[in-house]
């Protein structure tokens, strides 16, 4: 008789383990977790039985060799979220703070992990984790649906040709190419027996999916950004405590200009906020975005922000602001400065980076409401000094780029002013306070939640150094060990440690600066050794200078090339000239075969002949 399966309170359940007096059994068809039981208990209860394992359907996984290739992956996906809580799974503390930061980890709820778990435990196979359907059930489900009527199908067809699709057509319009394509006769005629329009409703209203409704009509980038179902605990259903950071870009609505009065645009603002808190943990204002103002906003994230803030013109107090750390995951969009190589190593410091949907704004909501109230917070001031306003594309509206008066640093000063107010006295009015928060009276302020969050274990943030995410987030290229150096995006650089590999030849990877040529960097193993530039000329230069340099002077050489040729048919002209005055002077002493004796003597003899007196000489120079 086999003991894995009992019938225990008129359910089925599995024996994980038994131990001693006492098994660890859990519910095959529910989704709790697994308990331990007495087993006397379990003996002396009348509905106890037990069961063979050979009679049990729908339990047991198929084999794994058996699966495709989709289910899988599939599979193990799940299996390595669930991983870590099984050898505790006996242990209820343990088990939960394992499934707690599972959830957390691989961005889904503890439902789901403890879905997965109760399926594999059942199952004792990783193959019990892939999604199966009861075939049974749902061919009882297509039985009930009945069998529709003539004009039911035609409605049905008409609704998917005329109001379900891109051009947002009305349900009239749907009902009069209804009657049209299938109640005319053949002088085109309507039929006396055809559907009224408000049968054609009902039948609308009766079958109506308003989701594939709204999908169909205006797209599903439209419904999942504003008609899609939202029953979650917002941002925080994910973000459980401090450390996951919102990246994201903005075009501020101002326009700015240099030191010389001149109109230069509006300029580009890169943040960074902590889902959970909603501080802003770092920014960035140029007037470029991409990897460029990511390395601005990272050094910003990592600074001591009363110092940075005091370079800038600003004074603050320290607890204003107090901020830095690096969030150990980042949050971004698909903008092309997330998809690159040089975002991605950021991976190599232990940082998890997740890319959202393209299109879905919403799903950055910290960071979107940190722009949005922000510019609120100065536009109402800095009117009339550039600020856009909402009538700026209507005709006869004021050109606010004739406004701009504040270059880029005064506007930093602002902006950081009201960074401050933004993360140290506005209020959160719907932030889920927990008792202890309460108790701890932690005042509704993103500083205050932020440095709540620093004391609790759900806090995900990293110490880093400055210089190591500098040095990751360099561009990096394959470079090439010659005798000339090690050649790097056109120029050469050396260190004298590296002479044998110079000589021998080979490639490695390197890091570098495009906005300095001085100097690159050899990754090994994960360490950056520094290579100086050996073409002095170009030593305090961007790539971007090196390369108009070697243009202009490409250029210049190839106006010269014509010129050259030119020179060098003249140079032959003249050569050749010269030669044939020299054949007339010699004349009849001209041989083809001239004597090579005594060659000493006679080169010392017109040694003697054209020497002159070099001073003497000088004179008529």
């Amino acid at each position: 008789m086999n003991r894995e399966f009992i019938k225990y309170n008129g359910k089925l359940h599995r024996i994980i383990k038994e131990d001693g007096e006492r098994s660890l059994i859990i519910d095959c068809k529910g989704t709790r977790l697994p308990q331990w039981t007495d087993k006397k208990t379990m003996e002396s209860l009348s509905e106890t039985e037990i069961i063979d394992s050979d009679v049990i359907k729908g339990i047991l996984a198929i084999a794994e060799v058996e699966l495709e290739t989709s289910q899988t992956a599939i599979m193990n996906k799940r299996f390595t979220m669930i991983a870590a809580i099984l050898p505790v799974i006996e242990n209820k503390q343990k088990r939960a703070e394992q499934m707690k930061a599972a959830a957390k980890r691989y961005g889904v709820s503890i439902v789901t992990i403890r879905t997965y778990l109760c399926r594999y435990l059942v199952s004792q196979s990783k193959s019990g984790l892939v999604i199966f359907y009861d075939e049974s059930k749902e061919e009882e489900a297509v039985n009930e649906v009945k069998e529709l009527t003539k004009d039911q199908k035609n409605m049905r067809w008409a609704l998917n040709k005329f109001y379900y699709n891109t051009k947002k057509n009305s349900l009239n319009h749907a009902y009069i190419n209804l009657l049209k394509e299938k109640y005319l006769d053949e002088n085109g005629v309507l039929l006396e027996e055809h559907p009224s329009f408000y049968q054609f409703r009902y039948f609308f209203r009766k079958t109506r999916d308003c989701q594939n409704e709204i999908i169909s009509r205006y797209g599903l980038n439209y419904f999942k950004k504003n008609e899609r179902l939202c029953v979650g605990d917002g941002v925080r259903a994910f973000a459980t405590g401090i450390g996951m950071g919102m990246l994201d870009s903005t075009i501020c609505d101002l326009y700015l200009v240099n030191e010389a009065g001149e109109v230069i645009g509006r300029p580009v603002l890169t943040a960074c906020v902590d889902a959970y808190s909603g501080l802003c943990m770092g920014y960035s204002l140029g007037w470029e975005g991409g990897i460029y103002s990511l390395r601005t906003l990272m050094l910003c994230i990592l600074a001591d922000k009363k110092e940075w803030c005091k370079k800038r013109g600003v004074v603050i107090e320290g607890n204003e602001w107090n901020c830095s750390y690096m969030p150990a995951e980042l949050i971004t969009d698909k903008g092309s400065e997330y998809k690159s190589e040089n975002f991605e190593q950021l991976t190599e410091l232990g940082i998890t980076i997740t890319n959202l949907p393209p299109f879905r704004p919403e799903l950055k909501g910290p960071v979107e409401k940190f722009f949005d109230v922000v510019q609120n917070y100065f536009k109402p001031y800095l009117k009339g000094k550039g600020v856009i306003q909402p009538d700026f594309r209507e005709r006869g509206a004021t050109d606010y780029r004739k406004e701009a008066c504040l270059t880029i640093e005064q506007f930093e000063a602002i902006l950081i002013e009201c960074i401050i107010f933004y993360n140290s006295k506005r209020i959160i009015e719907d932030f889920p306070y927990t008792e202890e928060m309460l108790q701890q009276r932690i005042k509704p302020y993103s500083q205050d939640i932020w440095k709540f969050g620093l004391t609790k274990e759900e806090s995900n943030v990293l110490e880093i150094g400055t210089e190591d995410v500098m040095m990751i987030l360099l561009p990096r290229v394959k470079a090439k060990f010659t005798r000339f150096g090690l050649a790097v995006n056109g120029l050469h650089y050396r260190n004298n440690d590296y002479k044998k590999e110079m000589l021998n030849g080979g490639t490695g990877i390197v890091a570098y600066s495009p906005e300095d040529s001085g100097r690159v960097y050899l990754i090994e193993d994960g360490r950056y050794t520094a290579f100086t530039l050996i073409e002095q000329r170009f030593s305090n230069k961007s790539l971007d200078e090196v390369q108009d340099i070697k243009e202009q002077q490409k250029s210049l050489v190839m106006e010269c090339r014509e010129d050259e040729i030119k020179s060098k048919i003249d140079l032959a002209v003249k050569i050749e000239n010269l030669l044939g005055i020299a054949k007339k002077q010699m004349g009849s002493s001209a041989t083809d075969n001239p004597s090579i004796k005594s060659i000493r003597q006679n080169r010392k003899k017109e040694q003697e002949r054209n020497h002159f007196d070099v001073l003497e000489e000088a004179k008529h120079v």
